[in-house]
């Protein structure tokens, strides 16, 4: 399993595929911590980072349309932790996955917006720390979530890379 440390010019590193699906150690908690890191697990790119104290891991393109979360800034919205797609800026939870979207309710007195979600839109995964190294489990993938279609695609990608 190899990464990269993950900035505006950084590339992914391609890994050899792993055919189980236990934890697969993508780097050490210190570095971790200090920027985020994206890994290829079981050929799936996998965006990992630490934010409040906490580990996260989730599919590195945005659901909506592919875009690169690793560049995505990460705010607060209703006590929740989102990261914002740099696209075309949607939110998303990042302990959960949901898509968040602001609406009005146009049968109620108040036109502020109120944040709504759409459901689980982006894949998240298991992050475990054992002794001082970072692990991720890919989460079950029985059921199709709405940011498989691009890990398909860009798995694609880095196979056809990977071969020339």
């Amino acid at each position: 399993m190899r990464t990269k440390k993950m900035d505006e010019d950084s590339s992914v590193e391609i890994s050899n595929k792993k055919e189980d699906n236990g934890p697969v150690c993508i780097g050490r908690e210190d570095d971790v911590k200090k920027q985020r890191t994206t890994a290829i697990i079981n050929d799936r790119e996998i965006l990992v980072f630490y934010h409040d104290g906490k580990f996260y891991a989730m599919d590195c393109r945005c659901y909506h349309a592919g875009g690169p979360l690793h560049l995505g800034e990460i705010e607060d919205i209703n006590g929740q932790a989102c990261i914002t797609c740099p696209w075309h800026k949607y939110k998303i939870t990042l302990a959960t996955g949901e898509g968040l979207y602001q609406a009005i309710n146009p049968r109620e007195p108040s036109v502020t917006p109120k944040w709504r979600s759409k459901g689980v839109k982006q894949r998240t995964h298991h992050v475990t720390v054992d002794n001082g190294n970072i692990y991720v489990t890919l989460s079950d993938m029985s059921d199709s979530i709405d940011s498989d279609y691009y890990a398909e695609m860009y798995k694609k990608t880095i196979n056809s890379s990977m071969k020339k």
